[in-house]
């Protein structure tokens, strides 16, 4: 009997779970996005994120999880395929075709790297969690990488907060160990297969890949006793300290990635670092965020909702 009430109870957990769906097809879906219990819960996550690491260094103690080590292993095995799956010789320069191999095989593995990431009981998830995980890396037609997809990872975190697997316990470390594992596997998927930048605003924009991290980053410098934002376009700050901040680490890949003036290929963050605070600055990326990322229909009409990031209205 109780073996019953068990399959039944499972039964009606599977069902619970869906796979994730485009839903927003038309610019004036946009309304549905921003009134929507996802957008209402991604943006909270983010935020709560955002308040965790106020203030606090990337080598400052915090829990790893048992959790958090096995999404380490999951991006370990992303790192590794890279290796595996090397650059092909092509005529054109950029979007290595070799990317939609390494994509091929993330594809057809994503629900096993889901699963071994989640507890037995909780593995009916492992369909719809995965889909975030694909959403995460890049776009294997286009080959190119932006907000969008570093979004479907903060989507895919976010989900394993809501089946349970990661909790509050594990904040510091889901953006110091997990999110900037992702970020150097990010960045070594954009180097060696040449991605493009995700509709790109050129110069006029934050930075070609990448928006979260400098909301996170410039949260752990909120009060710092002596580092400024006038300081970040300084490479001697930026090498001393990028180990401790996020945010500086961001500047450091720039850098290393684009030649020239500061002031001309980063124009946003040279612009950036004249305001006189960095709760302003925290504050301004914020709102940043929502109207150059989240509240633009080019990036959110291939975001994907489930049951666990669902379209409907936030209930009152």
């Amino acid at each position: 009997m109780a073996e019953a009430e068990q399959q039944a109870d499972e039964a009606a957990d599977a069902r619970t779970f869906v796979i994730p769906r485009k839903e927003i097809s038309m610019v004036p879906d946009m309304g549905k996005w921003k009134r929507s219990q996802a957008y209402s819960d991604y943006m909270g996550f983010i935020l709560t994120l955002n308040e965790s690491v106020k203030g606090k260094k990337l080598t400052c103690q915090y829990q790893v999880s048992e959790a958090v080590e096995k999404l380490l292993d999951l991006l370990g095995t992303l790192d590794r395929w890279i290796s595996e799956t090397p650059p092909v010789d092509q005529p054109s320069r950029f979007g290595n075709k070799a990317f939609r191999t390494w994509f091929s095989r993330l594809e057809q593995e994503a629900e096993v790297l889901v699963s071994a990431v989640l507890p037995v009981d909780k593995n009916a998830a492992a369909p719809e969690i995965a889909v975030y995980l694909k959403e995460s890396v890049g776009n294997p037609t286009r080959i190119d990488y932006g907000t969008g997809h570093e979004a479907a990872f903060a989507a895919f975190l976010c989900c394993l907060c809501k089946v349970g697997v990661l909790g509050v316990a594990d904040q510091l470390a889901i953006v110091f160990k997990v999110f900037n594992r992702y970020l150097q596997v990010m960045r070594k998927l954009q180097k060696t297969y040449r991605m493009e930048p995700a509709g790109s605003q050129g110069v006029w924009g934050l930075d070609d890949f990448q928006f979260l991290p400098f909301i996170w980053g410039s949260s752990q410098f909120i009060d710092h006793p002596t580092l400024e934002p006038r300081h970040f376009i300084d490479e001697k700050v930026v090498n001393e300290h990028h180990q401790d901040y996020m945010f500086l680490d961001c500047i450091k890949f720039i850098n290393e990635m684009k030649t020239g003036p500061f002031a001309e290929h980063s124009n946003q963050l040279w612009n950036i670092s004249a305001v006189p605070s960095w709760s302003k600055v925290n504050q301004g990326l914020i709102k940043m965020y929502r109207a150059e990322c989240l509240e633009k229909f080019p990036v959110i009409q291939h975001f994907k909702f489930g049951s666990l990031l669902s379209i409907q209205p936030v209930k009152p």
